[in-house]
């Protein structure tokens, strides 16, 4: 934990006070905490990472920090807020904008009465069968799902919505245990491995996944959305081990924006991040798949960044310090793109010939943590362009094989 500036004396700051959990993972993700800087709030943060070892921009950031070696321990965790809130008076919000973190967050701001989603609100929103029912309310289309209980039960499914199935986690995130089936013989394989308690099985839908991502306020107002395309499903490239690409749309597809929107009227968000996924089908139209409470992940945000010249990460402190943001206009100028390698595999061109063709459409280089390898690959380049064409031109020149 840093140390106080003086034992047992509240330090005096801005007004408002906002806990952030794991401010140092992702590593990007400093920038939301040097936003609300900006904005004269008073960061506290609660990490697994010792102080000493957080980047200097993230220290400078924040206000005060307290060390736990484990933060699914809720208990450490209510220590800390508590440390917090007789230092610094009330809490305000209680954020990580991370998928891992979610109910922590939720239980915090049960117990220090902070606005936001509750246990009982991520227990329905996170969960796949909670989704499913919530869709259909809503009226958007959404494939067919049951939780799993034994294999007759997965068979019977099958045969009202026919093979493949897709088994996943209930609660999941990254198609993390994530497997598809296609007849009643793998249903009985899979059966005899790990145990599948707190799965789903859902029918396969055959389409490419297309994403409604932004910022919701405190009204329920949607402040600003895009959409990005994945080159494949995040479960074929963790268990095919493929090249993904992930690029940014200049213009949503109307038919998206209007699901979109009221999937996040459905939703309840205020004041969130959301991160909506979506099958685009062979004849264009949309059918619901998922909805997570925060931003996308990878390096989305920044790619929202450089395709519309502008500073999200700025925008949501401006929206958690309570201004209006109606008036805020979200234009994307160019197409973003994600381009990843995995390590050992077979490539045309090494990485400095990829660096030198590519040129000034190469924004960024970079080693991803080992956390998001197996979905993401091992290295990306992030380009930027006008025309779509040079754009997929980009992603065969660096995923070339030899």
């Amino acid at each position: 934990m840093r140390p106080p500036p003086s034992e047992g004396v509240a330090v005096k700051g801005p007004t408002m006070n906002v806990v952030f959990i794991s401010p140092q993972f992702p590593p990007h993700f400093f920038h939301f905490v040097a936003a609300l800087r900006e904005r004269g709030v008073n960061v506290l943060g609660v990490g697994d990472c010792p102080y000493d070892a957080l980047r200097r921009e993230l220290r400078e950031s924040l206000s005060e920090y307290f060390f736990t070696p484990n933060l699914h321990d809720i208990e450490a965790l209510v220590r800390a807020v508590g440390y917090f809130t007789w230092r610094h008076g009330r809490m305000h919000r209680i954020d990580s904008l991370n998928e891992t973190w979610l109910e922590v967050e939720a239980h915090l701001r049960e117990a220090f009465h902070v606005p936001g989603l509750l246990p009982a609100d991520i227990a329905r929103l996170r969960s796949k069968l909670g989704m499913h029912d919530l869709f259909k309310q809503a009226g958007l289309p959404h494939p067919d799902a049951i939780a799993v209980r034994d294999a007759a039960g997965v068979k019977d499914f099958a045969r009202r919505v026919g093979y493949p199935l897709v088994l996943k986690p209930d609660v999941g995130v990254g198609a993390a245990r994530t497997f598809k089936v296609s007849s009643e013989a793998e249903v009985d394989e899979a059966f005899r491995g790990p145990p599948l308690a707190g799965y789903v099985a859902q029918a396969f839908v055959k389409g490419t996944i297309v994403t409604y991502d932004g910022l919701v306020d405190g009204n329920g107002h949607i402040v600003f959305t895009t959409s990005h395309e994945y080159s494949d499903g995040i479960m074929e490239s963790v268990l095919e081990q493929r090249d993904l690409a992930i690029w940014s749309h200049r213009q949503l597809p109307s038919a998206l924006d209007t699901m979109g929107r009221k999937m996040v009227e459905a939703l309840g968000l205020r004041e969130r991040w959301f991160h909506l996924e979506f099958f685009r089908l062979a004849d264009g139209s949309f059918v619901a798949l998922e909805a997570n409470l925060r931003p996308p992940g990878a390096f989305v945000v920044d790619m929202m960044n450089y395709a519309g010249d502008t500073d999200v990460y700025r925008l949501w402190a401006r929206l958690i310090a309570g201004e209006d943001l109606r008036g805020f206009r979200y234009e994307p100028k160019y197409h973003v793109c994600h381009i990843a390698r995995r390590t050992g595999r077979a490539y045309r061109y090494g990485h400095t010939e990829v660096v030198a063709r590519l040129g000034e459409t190469l924004l960024q280089h970079a080693t991803l943590p080992s956390v998001f390898t197996s979905a993401l690959g091992d290295e990306m380049y992030l380009t930027r362009h006008r025309d779509i064409e040079a754009m997929r031109e980009a992603m065969r020149l660096v995923q070339a094989r030899t």
